[in-house]
């Protein structure tokens, strides 16, 4: 599941959730200290984790 970054206004916040695609899109988060729903999206670099095998 990807995860993004917000900044909520109300309560000066940060934090990163981990959300579903469906969640994301129909916009069912808010921010775990207050509540607020107003949030702000940061942008943030693109990572991604590989294994390789010897």
């Amino acid at each position: 599941m990807p995860t993004y970054e917000f900044h909520c206004p109300k309560c000066n916040e940060s934090f990163t959730l981990t959300l579903r695609l469906q969640e994301y899109e129909e916009k069912k988060y808010s921010c775990p200290k207050c509540g607020g729903k107003d949030l702000k999206q940061l942008i943030t670099p693109f990572l991604t984790k590989t294994s390789k095998k010897s």
